[in-house]
């Protein structure tokens, strides 16, 4: 039977380790969110896939007339 020495100890440990942080390790995908005011002013986030490809440009008068009072 072999003598476990510090250095040994350490060794497994710092192995144990290792491993056990690598199969931790893994992130969870980042979502892709674009936060947007509302017309009554608040704030939400929308996932960018459910957005529209084309954009469109608003006019001026939209810009003036957008927020309800």
């Amino acid at each position: 039977m072999k003598k476990q020495t510090r250095k040994n100890f350490l060794f497994a440990g710092l192995s144990l380790a290792a491993v056990a942080a690598f199969f931790k390790g893994k992130t969870p995908e980042k979502k892709n969110t674009v936060t947007f005011l509302t017309q009554d002013g608040k704030l939400v986030q929308i996932d960018a896939n459910k957005l529209p490809a084309k954009k469109q440009v608003a006019s001026k008068s939209d810009i003036q007339n957008w927020i309800k009072k």
